[in-house]
């Protein structure tokens, strides 16, 4: 019973962690529906960490391939080759290391506290610090002209340790950048 407990702080902790943080922040003086191009910034998509496990070729193509489908469900069409686009892409993929104290009652008592007694020996409070990484993509969409930054949308997931397949990975990198996408244009 007392293990149970001690892992329902966990439980919860973990199952809170499961969905999506959206964030998105805008410049409100845009006319947003002026934007109908796009083009990478280049370098499109950067990592922080540069950590060879995270950047690769097939998470970049990735993460390009999903971004323009939903620029193009959104209205927005790639720019022509050497033509300047009203919008630049600018994507970064970022892995934190973060940490969370838990703290949980072990032991005590039950009872009436009004004149029958208590039952169990002493209790205390054991703390524990959980590692976790939570992975970020960020999107910034950069004005063509003038290269300022007029929207910016992300997304945070805790990572798990177990390594995702192909397919997995194409399907969570589609799903968070349809996600952070729904948040454009402002409105």
């Amino acid at each position: 019973m007392r293990v149970s407990l001690l892992l329902l702080p966990l439980m919860l902790l973990l199952s809170a962690c499961q969905t999506a943080q959206l964030q998105r922040d805008f410049d409100p003086s845009r006319d947003f529906a002026a934007y109908r191009s796009w083009s990478w910034q280049e370098p499109g998509v950067q990592y922080k960490p540069d950590d060879p496990r995270l950047n690769s070729d097939l998470t970049g193509q990735r993460i390009r391939s999903a971004v323009s489908e939903q620029l193009e469900q959104r209205g927005l069409r790639a720019a022509a080759a050497n033509t300047v686009s009203d919008l630049k892409v600018h994507v970064w993929l970022i892995v934190d290391n973060r940490q969370q104290q838990v703290s949980t009652q072990v032991g005590g008592g039950w009872g009436d506290p009004w004149g029958g007694g208590f039952w169990g020996g002493p209790s205390h409070i054991e703390t524990r610090t959980l590692d976790y990484q939570v992975g970020t993509l960020q999107i910034d969409l950069l004005d063509g002209k003038d290269g300022k930054l007029v929207w910016r949308g992300s997304a945070e997931h805790v990572l798990r340790n177990r390594q995702p397949s192909p397919s997995e990975r194409e399907a969570s990198i589609r799903s968070t950048v349809n996600k952070v996408l729904s948040q454009y244009p402002p409105r």
